[in-house]
């Protein structure tokens, strides 16, 4: 398996640069894994697709403002993005995180300093622009005021409501960047989903950019996936568990929900040597701790029977995915007719449901 099996050619103005108002009026493309069958439809429409007893598995973390502004003692501007806190800080204080700094001279020991009194200092020069970076406190509690959202490189076109880069329904603070499969749903159209007799729980993925990274190595298998943090909770495993016995279908909203349960599942462990269904009395256990859990074509879903997801970049963690779960040659095919359709694509672009 080659990286460049999961090219394709995306024309420029495919690429959504604003949201699409209402959120549910964007498009919905569904295919259906044992026909080969596309339809195209509205995403208001979602229920036409669900039966009585599906539950559907939404990803509440929330997007912090994680851009931040600062300059060094000389003047020298500087900027950085938080990817995630540092677990492993010694000191136990939770002022250190992990970021991509740009910026000229930015070496161990630099100083910044930054809006609203707060101060920073580059601790430990990492891989190409990161930094390990030790705040003067804690710097959530200045995010409000001096944070600014970070959104993906290829939209260029600034948001006028920072809250159109949330799901309604987004709850846990700790993402830098949004689950975007769930940017469609409003809260009309899940009053209706759920007077249809479908079902929602809740799990939580704090998404670092390394998610939606292109992968560069020749080969997937050479990828290093980095680690996030989720959590299952226990509600949630219960309504999986009862979904599963009744016959209902698991439905993951975006691949983020995918890897939590997947995670669970399997206590974060790579499958893609499993060969056999899981045992029908499987029980899913909640889950809370790291993944780095790398699903790629070959891989063994313990838990998601469909799944809706937005289209994603050419070659990355995200295209491979969907891939292991639809077929490679299914997805690019459908990715072309998506294409031909008009369709918008990436975080504020049209959704995807696969059967």
């Amino acid at each position: 398996m080659l990286t460049s099996e999961f090219e394709y050619y995306l024309p420029p103005e495919c690429i959504a640069q604003t949201p699409i108002e209402p959120r549910d009026s964007s498009r919905l493309l569904v295919f259906k894994r044992q026909t080969g069958q596309i339809e195209h439809a509205v995403f208001r429409d979602l229920g036409s697709f669900l039966y009585p007893g599906d539950l559907l598995i939404l990803n509440e973390t929330r997007v912090i403002p994680a851009r931040l502004y600062a300059r060094k003692p000389t003047g020298g501007k500087v900027e950085l993005l938080l990817l995630h806190r540092d677990e492993n800080d010694p000191s136990g204080s939770a002022l250190t995180w992990e970021a991509l700094v740009g910026g000229k001279g930015l070496t161990a020991g630099k100083r910044l300093i930054l809006e609203d009194g707060l101060q920073a200092e580059i601790l430990a020069v990492l891989e190409g622009s990161r930094r390990l970076v030790r705040f003067s406190e804690p710097v959530e509690n200045h995010l409000a005021r001096v944070g600014h959202t970070p959104l993906p490189p290829y939209i260029h076109t600034p948001l006028a409501n920072p809250e159109r880069y949330q799901t309604v329904y987004a709850r846990q603070p700790g993402s830098v960047a949004a689950p975007t499969a769930g940017l469609h749903f409003t809260p009309q159209l899940m009053d209706t989903l759920r007077s249809q007799g479908i079902r929602f729980a809740t799990v939580t993925l704090h998404v670092g950019l390394d998610t939606f990274a292109p992968i560069t190595e020749a080969s997937p298998d050479e990828h290093k996936i980095h680690t996030e943090w989720c959590q299952v909770p226990p509600e949630t495993a219960d309504l999986v568990n009862q979904s599963k016995a009744a016959g209902g279908r698991v439905i993951a909203v975006g691949t983020t929900s995918v890897r939590t349960l997947e995670s669970a599942a399997s206590g974060d462990q790579q499958l893609t040597d499993v060969g056999h269904p899981v045992s029908q009395s499987f029980s899913l256990r909640p889950y809370t701790g790291p993944t780095s859990l790398y699903i790629l074509p070959g891989y063994t879903f313990r838990l998601v029977d469909a799944m809706i997801t937005n289209f994603h970049l050419p070659k990355s963690t995200l295209i491979m995915l969907v891939s292991a779960f639809a077929g490679r040659e299914t997805v690019l095919n459908a990715y072309q007719e998506a294409v031909r359709a008009g369709y918008r694509f990436y975080s504020f672009g049209d959704a995807m449901l696969i059967l």
